[in-house]
């Protein structure tokens, strides 16, 4: 297992190992102990699938309250998973970190409480697994805009296909500081 940590604190790129041969190939998305050595710890709480249709868009959600960590990967198609630090007071507040995950690179995400996460969707469709630290409270769901300029992040889709709310989520600096995490 490869693990890279990224210019964001706590937020992670991992490669499992996958052994492939002429069935197709074997590879274990979780284990604890081989997440520990790399001083990684996700305390699954609830799992969640979601399936997108090509060039949909979902985020940037965020939970206040019950924030949770997660582990993302995706079991078919592609898409550009995206955290952003939007804890107030941290010296890499705004910023953000993107990576391709596909079912032929087994990448996995990992962002930490406290951050936004979004993605979009490159292929025809994505089917993605979400491991996290907490459960989805609907009543504690808060989201930013997208395609905040301010955040800029390089979204690989022009015109992507929104939830209502996510066609109307405030921009991060319309957001009053008791409704971010603080660092």
């Amino acid at each position: 297992m490869k693990v890279t940590a990224t210019e964001l604190n706590g937020v992670f790129e991992v490669e499992p190992e996958a052994f492939t041969d002429g069935r197709g190939f074997f590879l274990e998305t979780y284990r604890n102990s081989r997440y520990s050595s790399h001083d990684i710890t996700v305390p699954i709480c609830q799992t969640t699938h979601t399936h997108s249709t090509g060039g949909s868009l979902r985020g940037l959600h965020y939970q206040l309250v019950r924030p949770q960590m997660k582990l993302v990967y995706v079991v078919c198609g592609e898409i550009l998973d995206v955290a952003v630090d939007i804890r107030f007071g941290s010296p890499n507040f705004g910023k953000w970190h993107a990576a391709i995950l596909n079912e032929q690179n087994h990448k996995q995400l990992i962002i930490p409480p406290d951050f936004a996460h979004g993605f979009c969707v490159l292929s025809d469709h994505a089917d993605l697994i979400y491991l996290l630290s907490d459960e989805y409270q609907a009543d504690d769901q808060h989201a930013i805009r997208w395609s905040d300029p301010e955040i800029g992040i390089n979204w690989p889709i022009d015109n992507p296909i929104l939830s209502k709310k996510d066609q109307t989520c405030p921009f991060l600096s319309e957001i009053p500081r008791e409704h971010l995490p603080v660092y």
